[in-house]
């Protein structure tokens, strides 16, 4: 199946093929298991879609299940994922039928040959939920240039905290052997307000209740956020493999209409509610996790409508890739790393 997009699932011959034998083999056992078999040998239709969750988060696919808004689809869920990278990863090579994370992630992933396709966002950037980067209050770090040499923890490298970071630092003049000396160093969200307050880093990228925690207790201080030269953006979305896109598009289709509606559901119903039923989607599910961080949840942050993507969102992403020479060059147009064929609210539409 050809389609062309605001990208389309055809596109060049690297992206139709794993650059590792590894994964093309990993993928082939995951789905085979997970979709059964077609008459003719090959893997069947399914409108099962197994997936990764976060301990002590609802994600919107789980929101739109438990509105009714995923139709036939249904969600099976294998574990936890441990970041957004690792996640796409683990839909890459087949192990799930979709992940999501930092779409700089994908996009490497992508132009590295991963045959996968981003069919909505899922999170982003916007007044209320963003990536702050923190110091105590006695830090002389005041500034871009004051981060040379200083070590800034983050939830994990080569995700959004990262690339934000260093484009920040490109923006604002520094060059390339300067912004070497900055050290980014992987920390456990969980320990990096305390990582922080102990001295082990200088600066800490805090999102969502790390951030309002570290805030409320005091003593430290912001520098700078993404919001802040960034603007409104969606920063993440989920990707499928285009082989499962191409034998379920129905499934990918009401999947991004469900997620789509959770979108919207959630800018339209009152934060206490949404937070209400996040926390017993959470409860019900039986995960041995707890809640608490449910009650800091401000927005999902994205910023087009029913989770709709721009060319802008993904080619920030893929230039900074090879500024900062992650990739040898763009071999891949934002065209063909994402399509919005799917999501209802394209072209002006909206879902029934």
């Amino acid at each position: 199946m050809t389609r062309q997009k605001t990208g389309s699932i055809a596109a060049a011959p690297s992206r139709r093929r794993f650059l590792s034998a590894v994964a093309v083999s990993a993928a082939a056992v995951p789905l085979a298991a997970s979709c059964g078999r077609a008459a003719g040998g090959g893997p069947a239709r399914t409108s099962t879609l197994r997936y990764q969750g976060w301990t002590g988060q609802v994600t919107l696919p789980e929101l739109a299940q438990d509105l009714g808004y995923l139709g036939d689809v249904r969600l099976e869920w294998v574990g936890n994922t441990s970041s957004g990278p690792q996640d796409v990863q683990t839909a890459a090579t087949g192990q799930v039928a979709f992940g999501g994370a930092f779409n700089g992630a994908s996009v490497k992933l992508q132009e590295a040959g991963a045959p996968l396709t981003s069919v909505i966002g899922y999170y982003g950037t916007d007044p209320v939920s963003y990536t702050g980067f923190f110091v105590l209050d006695g830090s002389p770090v005041k500034g871009p240039r004051d981060l040379v040499g200083k070590k800034i923890g983050m939830n994990t490298l080569g995700g959004h905290a990262q690339a934000v970071l260093d484009l920040y630092l490109r923006r604002n003049g520094l060059g390339a052997g300067d912004v070497a000396k900055v050290e980014a160093l992987a920390v456990p969200p969980v320990s990096l307000e305390q990582s922080l307050r102990q001295g082990q880093i200088d600066v800490a990228a805090l999102t969502g209740i790390f951030q309002d925690k570290a805030v409320a207790a005091g003593g430290v201080r912001r520098v700078f956020r993404d919001y802040d030269f960034l603007g409104a953006f969606t920063a993440g979305s989920y990707v499928f493999r285009d082989d499962f896109i191409e034998r379920n598009p129905d499934t990918v289709r009401a999947f991004t209409a469900g997620v789509a509606k959770a979108i919207e559901w959630s800018r339209a119903t009152p934060r206490e509610e949404v937070i209400e039923r996040q926390t017993r989607i959470l409860t019900a599910r039986g995960r041995n996790e707890g809640p608490d961080a449910l009650r800091y949840w401000k927005s999902w942050g994205v910023a087009g409508r029913g989770g709709l993507m721009t060319d802008r969102e993904f080619a920030t992403w893929s230039g900074w890739l090879k500024d900062v020479g992650q990739i040898k060059d763009v071999k891949v147009g934002p065209r063909d790393l994402y399509t919005n064929e799917f999501n209802p609210y394209a072209n002006g539409g909206a879902p029934r």
